[in-house]
């Protein structure tokens, strides 16, 4: 591509704390709940996880619904939860920045900045983004294309930021079945054209809980750098997403058998 300038192919490591991602570091595992409901459903959540094994702790505070009438998140009292259950079991937290108003203190509180699949496009916050110093997992717009998906990375290292992570989490196709197509195929197609850890969303990739272990397997088969994995102390009960979300006892299940079969541990 003609146009790419920052983003050469070179093999980039992403620096989180302790945590290194990329390059020929083990997969990473970003598991919790889609959204933040309380402090005591955070906390138990992440307590259930650092049982079993976590890298970084996921939960939603900001929550672009398609609905006005669905939950929302609970905003800076969230964000201040999700921090503490972090803290409490010793692992990074990430959460998702919807607009520039919150970015100072979404920044402040959390490890890693998503730039969820809605504002994939939001070029003027991609490039406040690009000026801070702190890493950014960048989703796949629902019906971007590679070159789209690229040139939306491109935006954030341009303005300086290369501490950037992509995240495939499926793509919006003809196929009702799942969820989202999930296109395994730009795992090393990202990887080579920019250099980037690339990781998978199985449970938006599918949003079928069912799906999500063996999606995680090709995900690393296929040369993934991590999985992002929805879970739930009670999925039933789950204010966003709870038919893709796991429960504790799942994600051990789908924890041990990509340990088995990946992790060569």
């Amino acid at each position: 591509m003609k146009d790419r300038k920052e983003l050469t192919g070179e093999q980039i490591v992403v620096k989180v704390g302790d945590l290194k991602i990329g390059g020929n570091n083990p997969p990473v595992i970003i598991a919790g709940p889609c959204a933040v409901e309380s402090r005591q459903q955070v906390m138990e959540t992440a307590l259930a996880l650092k049982e079993i094994s976590i890298d970084i702790l996921r939960g939603g505070v900001f929550k672009p619904r398609t609905s006005p009438y669905s939950f929302q998140g609970l905003g800076l009292e969230g964000l201040k939860y999700l921090k503490e259950a972090g803290e409490k079991i010793k692992v990074p937290v990430i959460t998702e920045l919807m607009d520039e108003k919150n970015l100072e203190a979404v920044v402040e509180y959390s490890d890693i900045i998503q730039i969820g699949s809605r504002n994939m496009y939001n070029y003027s916050l991609l490039k406040e983004i690009g000026r801070i110093d702190k890493p950014v997992l960048l989703k796949r717009g629902m019906s971007a294309s590679i070159k789209e998906w690229i040139m939306a990375a491109e935006y954030i290292a341009a303005y300086g930021n290369k501490n950037i992570i992509l995240c495939e989490r499926g793509i919006r196709t003809f196929e009702v079945y799942t969820r989202n197509t999930l296109d395994l195929a730009a795992v090393p197609i990202m990887k080579g054209e920019t250099g980037l850890p690339v990781i998978v969303d199985p449970s938006h990739g599918t949003g079928r809980r069912e799906l999500i272990l063996p999606m995680s397997k090709a995900a690393l088969a296929c040369g993934a750098n991590g999985l992002m994995i929805e879970v739930h102390i009670d999925p039933q009960k789950a204010l966003s997403d709870g038919q893709q979300s796991i429960t504790p006892e799942q994600y051990k299940k789908i924890f041990l058998e990509v340990k088995k079969s990946y992790f060569k541990l």
